[in-house]
């Protein structure tokens, strides 16, 4: 890609000149796309690749795909799931189940051999689906505890950290893996139980964000507290049971449940991410002026108040959708999660060096959760490095509403390119060939390989 003419840059940007030492450019904003990455609307793993645009996959497995005896695991599968989804450029979530309506085959052999009870009892809570029997294991069981703390133990010493996971939802315990088993609650894992799992979990991961599915503060009737723990949470009926009516039968809807955990609990966005999934009696038609449901609710307010990042979706992928849907989709979806937009570049040569001041704001409704490296270049005039200068730069914590970030470096001009050049940067993403994130810049600055070409 070569430089774009001087009149076009005009037209992307306003440049002020002081002298040919001193240039401040500002930058105009324009929406980043719809697929940056680990943001936006995710499908099941293997979507058509022509139905919306998107930047991660997920997909399920069973227990028992994975764990063999009480510490033997194979991965194969988990693996080749990985490296399927990384092919597509995209990032992985998945989550691990034992119960899932409709399938038996969730629980590792080796527990029901070694004793461990399983109840087997037709779930009526599967809507727009049809009902299916569901085999729910006996959760206080203590060998059934101690694979799952092993096999949680084993998980984050392999895969803690890999690029190829964008996020992990922490599944286990209850039907799909959601932490319940209504209508029958009695089934469901205690709180001394879910407090085995909490902990395994959190001395496990330190860098892939895990997700759990209901906030939980001290006196939250049927789960631990969590509010306090190093944990995002996923809404899995988004827009549907999202935000408060205000009404007692309603006390389990998202918001109403967040701000019962407390104020921990509300601002826990600000440093663990928020998904989801859209609930299935509103895929596609959600992004409908009118959905047609009634119980739909306000999408872009949804996005809001929860500071969403993520969702698994269906709808948008399993059909082309018509031209008005798709658009507003694409315009909701920019608004989830973290945007980041370049505000002003400024280079100042003085006293034999250059310094160049960098300016970015987040326009989004959420921080950047992962801890990728920023890098600074300077490039020829095909995009090609010519040579990279070290900074210390931080894309993470910058939170909506904040006032810019600086990033400045000093470059002694003995290290500056000989050849014409021009400085970029970017946010490198560690998965090799992954989807490079897009600033919102005018796209025509961007490079194939994600780098930011300072005007």
């Amino acid at each position: 890609m070569t430089h774009a003419p001087l009149p076009l840059l005009l037209t992307l940007s306003m440049i002020v000149v002081a002298s040919p030492a001193h240039c401040q450019t500002s930058l105009t904003y324009v929406s980043a796309p719809a697929d940056n990455p680990l943001k936006g609307l995710v499908p099941y793993a293997r979507p058509a690749a022509d139905r919306f645009p998107h930047s991660m996959e997920f997909n399920y497995l069973p227990l028992s795909d994975v764990m063999t005896g009480p510490d033997t695991f194979e991965w194969g599968k988990l693996e080749k799931l990985l490296n399927d989804i990384a092919s597509r450029r995209h990032q992985a979530v998945f989550r691990i189940w034992l119960e899932y309506p409709g399938r038996k085959d969730g629980i590792p052999a080796f527990l029901e051999k070694n004793g461990l009870q399983v109840t087997e009892w037709l779930n009526t809570n599967t809507e727009p689906f049809p009902q299916q029997m569901v085999r729910t294991p006996d959760y206080s069981n203590p060998a059934l505890r101690a694979a799952l703390k092993s096999f949680i133990t084993a998980l984050g010493n392999r895969y803690d950290g890999d690029p190829r996971i964008g996020f992990i939802t922490a599944g286990l315990l209850g039907t799909w893996g959601e932490w319940h088993t209504y209508p029958h609650t009695e089934l469901m894992a205690s709180k001394e139980v879910q407090t085995e799992v909490l902990d395994a979990f959190e001395a496990a991961f330190r860098k892939s964000p895990v997700l759990l599915r209901y906030p939980a503060g001290v006196d939250t009737w049927a789960y631990a507290p969590n509010h306090l723990r190093n944990f995002g949470y996923h809404d899995d009926s988004f827009a549907w049971a999202t935000l408060d009516t205000e009404k007692n039968a309603d006390h389990w809807f998202y918001m109403p449940a967040l701000k019962a955990a407390g104020p921990k609990a509300i601002n826990k966005w600000k440093t663990c991410p928020i998904g989801g999934e859209i609930r299935p009696d509103l895929w596609g038609q959600i992004f409908d002026k009118t959905p047609a449901h009634k119980q739909a609710q306000d999408f872009a307010e949804c996005v809001r108040q929860t500071h969403a990042t993520w969702l698994m979706d269906t709808g948008m992928f399993q059909n082309q959708q018509p031209p008005a849907r798709f658009d507003n989709a694409v315009s909701q979806v920019q608004k989830m999660g973290y945007e980041f937009h370049i505000v002003s570049s400024h280079t100042n040569k003085s006293s034999g060096k250059s310094t160049i001041t960098i300016e970015v704001r987040n326009t989004g409704v959420a921080p950047f959760y992962h801890n990728w490296n920023v890098e600074f270049a300077a490039l020829d005039h095909k995009d090609k490095i010519l040579r990279s200068f070290p900074v210390t730069w931080k894309i993470t914590g910058l939170l909506p509403a904040e006032e810019p970030r600086i990033w400045t470096v000093s470059i002694p001009e003995s290290e500056l390119p000989e050849a014409s050049y021009r400085f970029a940067v970017r946010v490198a993403n560690p998965l090799p060939n992954g989807i490079p994130l897009r600033f919102a810049n005018e796209p025509g600055l961007h490079t194939s390989h994600g780098w930011f070409r300072l005007p």
